[in-house]
């Protein structure tokens, strides 16, 4: 990986990453079709510059932070189910990552979940998030693990389904994002063997910087757009994108992490 495939990644991250189109599955295409490998580094690298998207969702969403114990409660309470799915299948989730036919199939269903939900669940229900809709939308959330689901889509889903607005829903998408990013970044570096080299380090600097500055922008227009348009052209664009993924494999080009 070069600095400049550093950066392409990073803006993917920061674009994708609380859009409902599967951030994972974006960056992992990104790699095939830069012929990047599936280094060790290369997966580090594609989970810990969701560092950068956690710093611009605490910024914009600063205020929720230093509020009472209750609002850690919910976010500890949403974070649990992923973390004891994430320690106990670890292995087999890493796996799963090299396998860009799993990216294509899951954002095609992914895709067609969308355009029904945003179909359904049109009046919202609830006004407030309890402890157990916190755990519901926790539970959706661990459906993300498999790469091309979105962990986005799945817990503002989960949210929906549950009684949640649109924008409360993909608000408390954002901030579920951070305990379960963080996590999930902290591990991976905790298991890179050796540590970084000083090349690695800056690109990882720059790849944070740079995915917390798009991810900045992504949310507030997705935000807006939330507002008027729901998630069914997410859905149809994710449809799309994994039809158009399996059309080329079919014709025999070659999509794999080498």
């Amino acid at each position: 990986m070069n600095i400049a495939q550093a950066i392409i990644i990073a803006i993917i991250e920061g674009i994708t990453e609380f859009l409902p189109i599967s951030s994972t599955g974006h960056m992992i295409l990104t790699e095939a079709l830069l012929r990047m490998g599936s280094s060790d580094f290369a997966k580090t690298y594609i989970v810990t510059i969701q560092f950068g998207a956690i710093v611009s969702v605490i910024v914009l969403y600063w205020r929720r932070f230093v509020q009472s114990f209750r609002f850690y409660s919910l976010l500890g309470i949403g974070f649990l189910p992923a973390a004891l799915i994430g320690f106990l299948f670890g292995g087999i989730i890493d796996q799963l990552l090299d396998n860009v036919v799993v990216v294509a199939i899951m954002l095609i269903i992914g895709g067609i979940v969308l355009v029904v939900c945003d179909q359904w669940f049109t009046t919202p229900r609830n006004d407030h998030i309890s402890w157990r809709t916190a755990l519901y939308i926790g539970c959706f959330q661990c459906c993300a693990m498999i790469p091309g689901v979105s962990r986005s889509a799945a817990t503002i889903i989960g949210g929906m389904v549950f009684g949640l607005s649109r924008k409360q829903a993909a608000e408390f998408s954002f901030l579920l994002a951070v305990p379960t990013m963080l996590a999930a970044a902290g591990y991976k570096i905790l298991k890179t063997p050796g540590g970084f080299s000083h090349h690695e380090i800056i690109m990882l600097i720059i790849g944070n910087i740079t995915a917390c500055l798009v991810a900045g922008i992504a949310i507030k227009g997705f935000i807006a757009y939330l507002s008027n348009h729901g998630f069914r052209h997410f859905g149809y664009y994710r449809i799309a994108l994994g039809g158009v993924i399996l059309i080329l494999m079919l014709c025999g080009y070659d999509l794999r992490i080498v």
